[in-house]
């Protein structure tokens, strides 16, 4: 049977490797540089290539996404020529003015609230190994806005799809 001097210095050399073990996993997991490439310190955002009959979608994406992505992911704007990572796509469909509830005065065939759907393609690569760190094929959110104020919805659509790139650039890591 083990004597408790034993069982004190065996259960001090486990909690020391213990300790070991867990500050060598804190430092290789660290969460530095939002889930991209450590090398990842400046990226490019392209205007998207827009095939929508919306012409104003392409600028407010474009603005959302540089004023948004950086600061989220934890990288510098900077040029494609001189930058470490470009995100590029396409936008593919907008759809606009969908009721979604109507006015209940049976005398006026009004809708009070509209709803819209943007979905675009999205890619991240990373310029110095030239390797996709992320893509997303059909990427679209949906936006709710008051009657005659699509550009609310818009920006709500925007929002959601800027999240989701985040969120699906940090799962990179």
């Amino acid at each position: 049977m083990p004597s408790l001097r034993s069982i004190r210095r065996s259960g001090t050399c486990s909690a020391l490797a213990l300790a070991l073990v867990v500050s060598g996993c804190v430092t290789k997991y660290g969460f530095a540089g939002g889930g991209l490439p450590s090398h990842v310190r400046t990226m490019a955002v392209q205007p998207f290539d827009n095939e929508t009959p919306a012409p104003e979608l392409q600028r407010e994406l474009l603005d959302v996404m540089r004023r948004d992505l950086q600061s989220r992911l934890g990288v510098r704007d900077a040029p494609e020529s001189r930058s470490d990572a470009v995100v590029k796509g396409v936008i593919r469909s907008y759809d606009a003015d969908v009721p979604v509830a109507y006015s209940s005065d049976p005398n006026q065939a009004l809708t009070s609230r509209r709803r819209l759907r943007i979905t675009l393609d999205v890619q991240i690569v990373d310029l110095t190994t030239n390797k996709t760190i992320w893509e997303k094929q059909s990427l679209s959110a949906e936006g709710e806005y008051a009657e005659r104020d699509e550009a609310l919805g818009r920006r709500e659509a925007l929002r959601k799809i800027v999240n989701d790139i985040v969120e699906g650039a940090q799962s990179q890591w």
